[in-house]
C-alpha cells in the first residue's frame, strides 16, 4: 500500500508537468519567424490533415475520404457529394457497418460486386444496392471473387477454396488442403510384418471377419470420398492464391516452402508498459535463406495433381552478369589422358544451375479459354509472361523482362505487376522498362506479336481500362518528370489525350460511371486537397476539402525552384533549390538526401518529406541555401537512373551530391567551406559515406536512421541491388560506410529510434563501437527509446531537428553569424 500512496503522489505532481507538453498553439503573424518548436509540432493541430484513401460509393453519388478536420487522434471517414453543394460529412460508425468497402471484385459486367468485410463474404448488386451475406462464420473467409464464367462466388476459408451458388444457395468445398504427411498405409511392407498377418487371418475367423468389415468400410468411405475433393497432403509446405478455372475443372494454387532454421534479430523495446524490457521479433537479414515457391495444378476430372515444371524457360540457366567477375582465370592446359583433365571436361559439361522462379497467377481471359502467368527469378533479373495450358501443364513464352541489374519499374514491381487481357481475349497487356521507362505493351497470346501501346522518354506510372474496356486511363509524367497527369489512350494506343492541367500532381479515381474525376491535387507549398471534375480535357476543377489551417496559411510558404544538375557522366539530375531572397556571398548550404533510395522528391507536389520541407524553410530565413537531390537510383526517371546504383551504392548516388554541391560553390556563391549534408534512412547512409568518404567537402554532417552496414539490411531491398553478400562481397565492402569511417574529419550527428525494426538499432551501435576504437572524437549519438524507423512523438522531431539546427548553425557559421540554435 505504501508503493501505491507513493505512486500516486508521484503522478499529482507529474500531472502539471505532463499538462505542459501540449500547449494550445498560438498563431503566428504573417512574417512571424519559423521555429523548429512550432513546424514539428503534431501535424493535425497546426497544419492540418489531407484527405486521403479517396473511393467513389458504388452508386457514384458520394465520394467517400479519410479525414480529420477536427483534429482528433485519428482521422475518420468522410462522405462529400461530387456536386459540392454541400460540405464533407462524417460517416458515422453505424453507416459504415452497412457501406460497401472499398475494393472486392466485380464480375464482368459490372453488376456485381463481391466483397470481404470483417472476416465474411458480402454480394452487392449494382443496380439495386441490395446486399447479401455470403458467409457468416467464426473463421474468417477472405480472396472473394467471381468463378465459373460469373456464374458462383469464390472464397477462402482455412487455406481452402469453396464456392457459393447465388442461384441456389449452395456452398461447395472444392479443395481439400491438409497440414502434415499423408498418413501411412494401415497395411505392413515389412516382409516379415506381412507373413504375420497373414498368419494371423488364416488362423482365426474372428481376426478375418473383423478385417472384412474393416475393408467394407474403408471402400464405402472412398466411394463416398469420390464426391469431395481429393485431400492434398501439404507436408510442411504453405498454400495461397488459389483459384478456381473457368470451365471448373482445375484448381490452381501456389505453394510456399519456408527454409528452415532462419535467424530473426530481436529489437529490444526498453520503454514499456509493463515496465520489463521486452523483445520484438524483427526479421532476417540479406543472404538469408528464402521461401521457394511452386504452382499446383489440381485435376478435378481426373483427380491428380501436378506441379508446373518451367526448365525451358529460356535464360533460367544464364549466370548473372555479375558473377563472371568472381570466375577464375583459365589454367595452363593439361594432358588430354590426365585424370585432371577428364574432370574438368565432365565439370564443363555439367549443366548450370537453374535459378529458382516464383509464379504469379494465373490470370485468365474473360472467355476461360486461354491463361498465362508472369514468372520472375528469385534474384529479380528476369521476368517472364507465359501462356499456360493447365491440360498440359505446357506454358508458351509471350516476352521475357531481364536486367542484368534488377526488373522493377512503375507497373511492374516485384510481383505479377499491372497485367490483364484485352477485350478481344486474345492479346495480354503488361507494362516494361524495355526501352528505358516504364510503358505499356500488349503481346498476342496466339501469334507473340507484340506491340507497344505507348511510348517516349517519360514513365506510366499506373494504367486501367475503362469499364467500358474501349479507354484507357493513365497517369504519367509526360509533361515533366517532376508532374504527374492524368491521361486518356484509345484501347489499342495512339496519342495521349491530357485531362488535367495544373502544374503539381493528380491522383485520379474515376466514378462508376465514368463521366466525374475525384481528384486529390496538391502542389509543391500546398498540402493535398480532393477536387471533383468532368472527365474531359481541361475540364475545371472544383475544391471539396479545405485542410490546412490559418495558422499554417500565414506563412509563405517558398516554391523551391526545380532545376538540373550535370553530372559528372553526363547524365542530368534533377533538384529542388531553396536560395534566400537576400543570399550572402559565400554564405552556408545543405544539402538534403532523401531516403528510401528509390523515391522521389525533386517535384512539383507537397511532399511526403513535409518536416524537411518546412526545415528547409526554416534555414533559408537563416541564410542557407538548400539543394534536395533526386539521386540515382531515385523514382521517376527511368530504368537507367533506377540501377544507377547497382552494386555500388555510394557510387553514382553519392557523386550526385558532389556535383549538386559543386554547382552551388560554382553558381550560386556559396562557400566551398561551408557546406553540411543530412538525410535519413538512406539518406542517413548517403550522408555517412559522404562524410567518411569525402571529408574535405561537408564540414558537418546529420544521419539520421541510417544504414551503416548492408550486410544487416534486409534482403528483399537490398539483395535486389547488391545481390547476396556471399556471392558478391565486392559490392558490399564498397557499398557499406562502416568499412570507411576512419575518414571522418567534420562534425557528425547520429540519430537513431531504439525501437527501429527496419533499420536495427544494432547497426549504429557497431558504428558507435567502431568510432570509438578508431579514436575519432567529432561525433554524437543521439537515442530515441520509444521510437521505430519512422518517428511519431511531436517531443522526438523536435528533440532531432533542434540539434540538426545546432549542428549547422555551429560549424556552418562563423561565429557572428549564429543565430537562436534550437530555436
Amino acid at each position: 500500500m505504501r508503493n501505491v500512496y507513493l505512486l500516486s503522489l508521484l503522478l499529482a505532481a507529474a500531472a502539471p508537468a505532463l499538462a505542459q507538453t501540449a500547449p494550445t498553439p498560438t498563431p503566428a503573424g504573417p512574417l512571424a519567424p519559423l521555429t523548429v518548436d512550432k513546424i514539428m509540432r503534431d501535424p493535425a493541430q497546426w497544419l492540418g490533415t489531407s484527405p486521403s484513401g479517396v473511393y467513389w460509393g458504388e452508386d457514384g453519388r458520394h465520394i467517400y475520404f479519410n479525414w480529420n478536420p477536427t483534429k482528433q487522434r485519428r482521422d475518420s471517414l468522410y462522405q462529400v457529394a461530387p456536386t459540392g453543394t454541400a460540405a464533407p460529412q462524417k460517416v458515422s460508425q453505424r453507416e459504415q457497418r452497412v457501406l460497401p468497402t472499398n475494393g472486392g471484385e466485380y464480375d464482368a459486367k459490372y453488376a456485381r460486386k463481391v466483397y470481404e468485410r470483417d472476416g465474411d463474404i458480402y454480394l452487392l448488386d449494382l443496380k439495386t444496392q441490395k446486399i447479401r451475406r455470403v458467409t457468416n462464420t467464426a473463421e474468417r473467409e477472405t480472396s472473394p471473387s467471381f468463378a465459373l464464367l460469373d456464374k458462383v462466388v469464390s472464397y477462402v476459408r482455412a487455406q481452402n477454396l469453396y464456392t457459393w451458388d447465388p442461384a441456389t444457395g449452395e456452398t461447395a468445398q472444392r479443395t481439400d488442403f491438409r497440414k502434415g504427411p499423408k498418413p501411412a498405409s494401415p497395411l505392413p511392407t515389412d516382409k516379415a510384418e506381412r507373413y504375420l498377418r497373414a498368419q494371423q487371418l488364416a488362423l482365426f475367423d474372428v481376426v478375418r471377419l473383423r478385417d472384412q468389415d474393416r475393408l467394407a468400410r474403408e471402400r464405402q468411405q472412398k466411394a463416398l470420398a469420390r464426391l469431395r475433393p481429393k485431400a492434398i497432403y501439404l507436408g510442411t509446405q504453405s498454400v495461397d492464391n488459389l483459384q478456381l478455372s473457368p470451365d471448373g475443372r482445375y484448381v490452381t494454387y501456389t505453394l510456399g516452402q519456408e527454409p528452415t532454421a532462419a535467424k530473426v534479430a530481436l529489437v529490444p523495446s526498453y520503454v514499456t508498459a509493463s515496465g520489463f524490457t521486452e523483445d520484438i521479433s524483427s526479421r532476417t537479414k540479406v543472404g538469408a535463406a528464402q521461401t521457394a515457391y511452386e504452382l499446383g495444378i489440381y485435376d478435378l476430372a481426373r483427380d491428380t495433381t501436378f506441379v508446373l515444371g518451367y526448365s525451358e524457360l529460356k535464360g533460367l540457366d544464364e549466370l548473372p552478369a555479375y558473377r563472371k567477375e568472381y570466375q577464375l582465370p583459365a589454367k595452363a592446359p593439361v594432358a588430354a589422358d590426365s585424370a585432371k583433365a577428364k574432370a574438368a571436361a565432365a565439370a564443363k559439361a555439367k549443366k548450370p544451375e537453374l535459378r529458382r522462379v516464383q509464379p504469379f497467377g494465373p490470370f485468365w481471359s474473360d472467355d476461360g479459354q486461354r491463361a498465362f502467368l508472369v514468372m520472375r527469378t528469385a534474384d529479380n533479373k528476369d521476368r517472364w509472361l507465359v501462356g499456360l495450358d493447365p491440360a498440359t501443364q505446357k506454358i508458351k513464352l509471350l516476352d521475357r523482362q531481364h536486367d542484368d541489374a534488377w526488373v522493377n519499374g512503375p507497373g511492374i514491381g516485384y510481383g505479377a505487376g499491372n497485367v490483364g487481357w484485352l477485350p478481344d481475349n486474345r492479346r495480354v497487356w503488361f507494362q516494361s522498362e524495355e526501352t528505358g521507362y516504364s510503358h505499356l505493351y500488349a503481346v498476342d497470346a496466339t501469334t507473340g506479336q507484340k506491340q507497344a501501346l505507348t511510348s517516349g522518354k517519360f514513365e506510366i506510372q499506373s494504367a486501367q481500362l475503362s469499364r467500358d474496356r474501349r479507354t484507357w486511363y493513365l497517369t504519367a509524367n509526360a509533361t515533366h518528370p517532376g508532374e504527374q497527369h492524368f491521361y486518356h489512350l484509345p484501347l489499342n494506343g495512339g496519342k495521349l489525350e491530357q485531362i488535367t492541367t495544373r502544374p503539381g500532381a493528380h491522383e485520379v479515381t474515376v466514378s462508376p460511371d465514368g463521366r466525374t474525376l475525384a481528384v486529390r491535387y496538391s502542389y509543391t507549398n500546398k498540402p493535398w486537397e480532393l477536387f471533383v471534375m468532368d472527365n474531359k480535357p481541361g475540364a475545371k476543377m472544383r475544391q471539396l476539402t479545405h485542410s490546412t489551417t490559418p495558422e499554417f496559411e500565414s506563412y509563405p510558404w517558398r516554391d523551391p525552384e526545380i532545376i538540373t544538375i550535370k553530372a559528372r557522366d553526363g547524365a542530368d539530375v534533377y533538384a529542388r533549390l531553396y536560395r534566400p531572397a537576400q543570399p550572402v556571398a559565400q554564405g552556408p548550404a545543405v544539402i538534403f538526401v532523401h531516403g528510401a533510395g528509390y523515391l522521389q522528391n525533386a517535384h512539383k507536389w507537397w511532399s511526403t518529406y513535409f518536416r524537411e520541407y518546412m526545415f528547409h524553410n526554416l534555414l533559408v530565413e537563416k541564410g542557407y541555401t538548400v539543394l534536395d537531390i533526386d539521386y540515382r537510383g531515385s523514382a521517376g526517371y527511368g530504368r537507367d537512373v533506377r540501377t544507377g546504383i547497382y552494386r555500388y551504392m555510394g557510387g553514382k548516388d553519392l557523386t550526385d551530391q558532389l556535383d549538386g554541391a559543386k554547382l552551388l560553390t560554382d553558381k550560386y556563391g556559396v562557400s566551398p567551406q561551408r557546406l553540411g549534408i543530412y538525410g535519413g534512412s538512406y539518406g542517413g547512409f548517403i550522408t555517412l559515406m559522404a562524410m567518411f568518404t569525402q571529408p574535405d567537402v561537408f564540414k558537418a554532417g546529420a544521419a539520421l536512421r541510417s544504414v551503416t552496414d548492408w550486410a544487416h539490411y534486409n534482403h528483399g531491398y537490398t539483395d535486389n541491388i547488391l545481390n547476396e553478400p556471399y556471392n558478391d562481397s565486392i559490392a558490399y565492402a564498397r557499398s557499406s560506410p562502416i568499412n570507411y569511417a576512419n575518414g571522418l574529419k567534420g562534425a557528425l550527428l547520429m540519430c537513431h529510434g531504439m525501437v527501429d525494426t527496419n533499420v536495427h538499432f544494432q547497426d549504429i551501435v557497431r558504428l558507435s563501437q567502431r568510432l570509438i576504437e578508431l579514436k575519432k572524437e567529432n561525433w554524437e549519438l543521439a537515442v530515441y527509446p520509444v521510437e521505430d524507423h519512422g518517428f511519431i512523438e511531436p517531443s522526438s522531431w523536435t528533440d532531432e531537428y533542434k540539434r540538426i539546427l545546432k549542428l549547422f548553425e555551429t560549424n556552418l557559421k562563423p561565429a557572428g553569424e549564429k543565430g537562436g540554435i534550437g530555436q
